[in-house]
């Protein structure tokens, strides 16, 4: 066999196992990896400036791909400081292999500066955590980790990288990549009981969630709903393009209110799930979001999603386009003129209010305040939609600015939208750098509150860095409004301690150009539409800072 060293080894694995983009911050233990990418040109390598942006980025990457992402952080303070990304990215069960460097085996034993229990520190949040001790067990190392990433439920995997292994040379077999192909459908006799448990509802609902991104079924679920002409929704936390906004069957995303969903929630008696899980609500409340008659049938591949807070009648461990793929068929074939009556009836009764029918009402009652200085958000939002190029792609953690956002933007294709999922604010402006490396051709928006820019400020050196066509559209209310509006609601309390930026405020114009980014900041409402229509259609990395009502 050839010889070969770990390092070199390591970064060939990756690139046979589709790794185009390398995402990290390199230190001491990493610098083999840094040697080594000399005889990998072919490898991109990105940096960020501090580690929760690594992952952050390959975390947008990959969710704007579809495909399998690597990144690299320092040692145990490294991965410390990529904890935060890190539960986003298994949050949304991100397919990502997350190396860090460690010290050399037995010197760690010494425990010397920067040492941890990586394995440990990582396991909570990952798929599979394991540490290479010999060179040998290299590739089959890093081919299990690729496996079990991409393979459903996926999500990330870690490996620890000691010195020692990096440096080590050995003639090695590299093997060979595997992907575990589960596109399933549900049995015969499963779809058969699916079948008649759906024409057995009078009033059924769609709920739709992220496995319909992942498994590129939206032309699929649009289909079922026209087939039965019911209602579909987003899930409650709708981070990503999960139905297409203007099929006709579209009502919108479901709050995060309990009392709200179950009175959206109370017409309908069966529930069918898509890949999702339906009713995630954010603050406690004595109110529980399901009605008591609503049913429940769920398809997806997340099985730890189906029937975890409501018992299901039916749930299919199944990918859902396949599975929409012979259920709307058999619907068809077994429901017949009856069905298809019932269809044509349910969709002319949402046409009056179905998403295409009342976003003109959402539009007319912002363009009220076009003129309201500060600028008031939602108005800051419409013009963020009506200047973005048709091919754009949007990046939201707008936060209480962005509250109207999916009302204003239709979903068109699964990576043309992009939202924070977990909760865990600062992952939109790396984010958006992934989701930029990962669609050259396409213009990206990264629509952020102050707050959330804050905590990952050092993303924009990387845009600038990398020349990408991305603009970063900072809603500036001058603090953390978001936590203001649930102290005064919850506890009915408005002294905002530890709740502003106001002392001194924050130039985010003039950290944009310090970082390399063209930049500007808008206080005026009249002069949004032109600056945003030419920041996204010219060449670049660019930084709009508007000044909004920051009132509560």
């Amino acid at each position: 066999m050839n010889r070969i060293t770990g390092r070199s080894a390591f970064l060939a694995l990756l690139r046979d196992e589709g790794i185009t983009h390398l995402f990290g911050n390199p230190g001491t233990t990493e610098l083999p990896i840094m040697h080594a990418l000399k005889e990998h040109p072919e490898l991109t390598y990105v940096m960020a400036m501090q580690e929760s942006l690594v992952v952050a980025m390959a975390d947008g990457f990959s969710r704007a791909s579809g495909r399998l992402v690597a990144c690299n952080v320092h040692v145990a303070p490294g991965l410390g400081n990529a904890m935060g990304s890190l539960y986003n990215a298994s949050f949304t069960g991100t397919p990502m292999i997350l190396t860090a460097g460690q010290q050399e085996q037995g010197h760690g034993l010494t425990e010397p500066l920067l040492y941890g229990p990586l394995v440990r520190m990582a396991e909570p949040l990952v798929k599979w955590a394991v540490e290479v001790t010999r060179l040998e067990d290299l590739p089959r190392i890093v081919r299990r980790a690729a496996k079990v990433a991409t393979t459903p439920p996926t999500g990330p995997v870690f490996i620890s990288l000691p010195g020692d292994i990096l440096n080590a040379e050995a003639g090695i077999e590299l093997g060979r990549s595997t992907r575990v192909d589960t596109r399933v459908k549900p049995s015969d006799e499963a779809l058969q009981a699916l079948v008649q448990r759906i024409l057995k509802a009078e009033c059924p609902v769609i709920i739709a969630g992220d496995e319909i991104v992942k498994s590129d079924a939206l032309q699929e679920a649009a289909a079922l709903a026209a087939v039965l002409g019911c209602p579909a929704y987003q899930q409650s936390a709708p981070y990503g393009a999960q139905f297409l906004s203007e099929s006709p069957s579209f009502m919108g995303a479901l709050s995060r209110l309990q009392k709200q969903v179950r009175e959206v929630l109370s017409p309908y008696d069966l529930m069918i799930g898509l890949g999702t899980d339906p009713l995630r609500m954010s603050v406690h409340s004595e109110v529980d979001p399901l009605p008591e008659k609503l049913a429940i049938v769920q398809i997806g591949l997340v099985d730890w999603d189906l029937a975890k807070n409501y018992g299901a009648e039916i749930a299919l461990k199944a990918d859902v386009k396949e599975t929409l793929r012979v259920l709307v068929p058999a619907l068809k074939a077994q429901g017949g003129a009856a069905l298809e009556a019932r269809a044509r009836q349910g969709i002319a009764a949402l046409k009056s209010k179905n998403w295409t029918a009342r976003r003109p009402a959402v539009i007319e009652q912002i363009s009220k305040v076009r003129d309201r200085s500060p600028i008031d958000p939602e108005w800051l939002s419409l013009q963020v939609v009506e200047a973005m190029p048709e091919n754009a792609i949007l990046v939201d953690e707008g936060l209480t600015s962005s509250r109207q956002m999916l009302s204003l933007r239709p979903h068109r294709d699964r990576y043309g939208y992009h939202a924070l999922a977990s909760g865990g604010i600062g992952w939109g402006l790396p984010a958006s750098v992934g989701v930029s490396l990962a669609n050259p051709d396409r213009p990206v928006v990264c629509y952020s509150g102050d707050g959330s820019a804050m905590y990952s400020i050092q993303s924009l050196w990387t845009a600038a860095n990398h020349k990408l066509p991305l603009t970063f559209v900072i809603s500036n209310n001058g603090g953390y409004r978001i936590i203001k509006q649930r102290l005064l609601a919850f506890h009915g309390d408005d002294h905002y301690v530890g709740m502003d930026f106001v002392d001194p405020k924050v130039d985010f114009t003039g950290l944009a150009k310090s970082l390399g980014l063209e930049a500007m900041r808008i206080t005026d409402p009249a002069q949004l539409k032109s600056a945003l229509s030419s920041a996204f259609n010219r060449p670049g990395a660019k930084l709009i800072e508007v000044v909004v009502d920051g009132t509560v």
